[in-house]
């Protein structure tokens, strides 16, 4: 299944649990930068 963002231009969006490349916040990241939203990420790590 296809899903299509629209009316995130110009927007900011803070996307929790993107410290790994295996998480859902990557993913998710991408496809808002990609609908024209400027992206905050944030994650843990082991350290």
């Amino acid at each position: 299944m296809s899903y299509t963002l629209t009316g995130f231009e110009g927007k900011v969006a803070v996307v929790t649990g993107a410290g790994r490349m295996r998480s859902i916040g990557r993913p998710i990241a991408l496809a808002l930068a990609q609908a024209g939203c400027d992206v905050v990420l944030t994650g843990t790590g082991r350290r």
